[in-house]
């Protein structure tokens, strides 16, 4: 079959409109692979076991973080030692307390969006002592003479726990890490939901952090916000819809 001249150059300007027209379409973005989580006061990281066994399996780089909870500054700290060693951008998670550590390590460069699972996220000046006495939440707590306050482990099934078993909720009263004082004193100096994204999940039932403070936090933050049942511990309890969130911010934000 003869092709002519003129019918060539057609077929080469098609082809090649063709090749410029997907240079020019833009890549789908892949998802930040890197998580990572950063608990509250009174637990430890190994409470996001099952967030974290839901995000691996969904092929997730998840890595905890251990504040030791002594001040604002060392568990910001904590925090950026755990973000350094990621390789590309990560999603940095807080819950509770854990929301004001992440406000201030947000501003890493290495993080990309920011989740509060139940968490505090002050602006600047605000302390989540000072927050937390706008809008008092009825947990029971009992202050040590040196200095640390954990919750009174008679009231930490109701108070902290109670969308979860008694006997676990038990085990936790008894290995909870008590906090120092000053890091609820602490103000936050520069906020990183001001100027990076935001996603907030409110648990409805919270006795620990007051449910309103909770929407405040994410309205003024503008942040993704889906309220569920759950107390305190909605990390546990509401896991599957906990790493959801995690994955729509990852994937909101891929690179």
């Amino acid at each position: 079959m003869k092709i002519s001249l003129k019918s060539a150059c057609t077929i080469s300007t098609i082809a090649s409109v063709l090749m410029l027209a997907f240079a020019a379409a833009p890549a789908s973005a892949a998802p930040v692979k890197n998580i990572v989580l950063v608990h509250g006061q009174f637990a430890d990281a190994s409470g996001w076991r099952p967030v974290y066994d839901i995000l691996t399996k969904d092929g997730y780089n998840v890595n905890m973080v251990q504040e030791p909870i002594t001040s604002l500054q060392d568990d910001v700290a904590a925090t950026v030692r755990v973000l350094n060693r990621q390789q590309g951008p990560s999603i940095l998670v807080g819950h509770s307390y854990g929301g004001a550590v992440i406000t201030e390590a947000g501003n890493d460069p290495h993080v990309a969006a920011l989740v509060y699972i139940a968490a505090h996220a002050p602006d600047e000046g605000e302390s989540t002592a000072a927050n937390r006495n706008k809008m008092p939440g009825p947990v029971r707590t009992i202050t040590t003479p040196d200095g640390f306050v954990f919750v009174d482990p008679a009231h930490f099934h109701e108070d902290f726990a109670g969308d979860l078993p008694a006997d676990q909720a038990e085990f936790m009263a008894r290995s909870q890490i008590p906090a120092a004082v000053g890091v609820n004193t602490t103000p936050i100096t520069n906020p990183a939901w001001r100027v990076k994204p935001s996603w907030y999940m409110v648990a409805k039932q919270d006795r620990t952090i007051n449910p309103n403070l909770e929407r405040m936090y994410a309205a003024r933050a503008h942040s993704h916000t889906v309220e569920l049942d759950g107390a305190h511990t909605i990390f546990i309890s509401r896991a599957k819809e906990v790493a959801a969130m995690i994955e729509e911010a990852a994937q909101s934000v891929g690179n």
